[in-house]
Order: structure tokens, then C-alpha cells, then sequence
């Protein structure tokens, strides 16, 4: 079998400033990826109790098992939390990943949709996006970006598209622990 390989995430605000780290995910190899995300290109990392840095020097460790899903050129990402309850999806608006040797690198635009396992869907932090827009003076090119991510997002989960199948989630996370 392939092996899990280790990558650094990085989230960045649109001044370039660092918005929080998380220091250990590991990429799921191409050969165990499910056809549908093969597809797609899409990038799955799992991370259970990681170390997370955040701006302002803050460390934490995450209490809850991830899997997260970065889709090439799509203006979002998805982090399905593995709760007692079931999977909660946190699923950040933000510029296409980059990667660059073992870092994932994005902007967060602030906007989040969050998917519960009940199936409500909630997006949250409008506030602090239109904050930033003003004070950090996104661009018209850059707001269409966003709205158009966070319109392509929601209709990936109104139509229950991959990634949103939790049985996937949970085989993902059961493959990484007997890695």
C-alpha cells in the first residue's frame, strides 16, 4: 500500500497575513481514493488531534478526528468533522488550494457553510466577510469568486455530491488508522 504522506495546512487572510496552521494531515494516496474524487483530482487529508497554530500565537490540539477535502480550482473546501453524533461538515468559501511540496496553502474569505448531521445547513460569518471586503478591498473579480463558490457549494450539498457521503468520510478515516 501507498503510504500517508505528511502535509502542513495553511490559511491565509486576503492581506496575506497567516490565519491559522494545522501541522499534521495526511494525504490519502491516489490508488485508495474513491472513483468519484479521483475524478475530480480531489486532495483528502485525515488529521485526528493535530497541533493548530493559530495567528496571534495561540497553540491548540484538535479534540476530534477530520477529513478534509480540497477540490482543484473550486473557491471552497470541505472539513468533515467526525463527532459522536455523526458528521458535522465545516465547509470554508476560500481561493483554490495550492500546494507546494508537503504545504497546502489558502485564502479564507471568511464565509462558511456548515452541513449538520441532521442535515440542516447553515451559512455563517456574513459579518465578518463583509467586514474584510471593506477593509481589505477585495476586488469585484475576487467577490464574484467567492459568490460563486459559496453558490457551488451549496448546490454540491443540496444534491448530496461528493464529497457529502459520510460512509466515505468514515472509510477514509478507518484506512488512515490501520495505516
Amino acid at each position: 500500500m501507498e503510504p500517508f504522506s505528511n502535509f502542513i495546512i495553511k490559511s491565509f487572510k486576503h492581506d496575506g497575513h497567516l490565519h491559522r496552521m494545522w501541522l499534521e494531515n495526511w494525504l490519502v494516496p491516489a490508488n485508495l481514493l474513491h472513483p468519484d474524487h479521483t475524478a475530480e483530482s480531489m486532495m483528502v487529508l485525515v488529521n485526528s488531534h493535530t497541533k493548530i497554530s493559530e495567528a496571534d500565537g495561540r497553540d491548540w490540539v484538535s479534540k476530534i478526528p477530520v477529513v478534509c477535502f480540497f477540490i482543484p480550482g473550486q473557491w471552497y473546501n470541505i472539513v468533515a468533522l467526525l463527532e459522536s453524533g455523526g458528521i458535522r461538515y465545516y465547509c470554508n468559501i476560500a481561493s483554490p488550494v495550492y500546494c507546494s511540496q508537503d504545504v497546502l496553502t489558502y485564502i479564507d474569505y471568511d464565509l462558511d457553510v456548515i452541513l449538520t448531521s441532521n442535515g440542516n445547513k447553515q451559512i455563517v460569518d456574513q459579518h465578518e466577510y463583509e467586514r474584510h471586503r471593506i477593509n481589505y478591498r477585495y476586488s469585484k473579480i475576487v467577490e464574484s469568486k467567492v459568490q460563486a463558490g459559496l453558490d457551488d457549494l451549496i448546490r454540491r450539498i443540496d444534491n448530496k455530491m461528493p464529497p457529502f457521503h459520510d460512509e466515505l468520510v468514515w472509510a477514509y478515516y478507518d484506512l488512515w488508522k490501520i495505516r
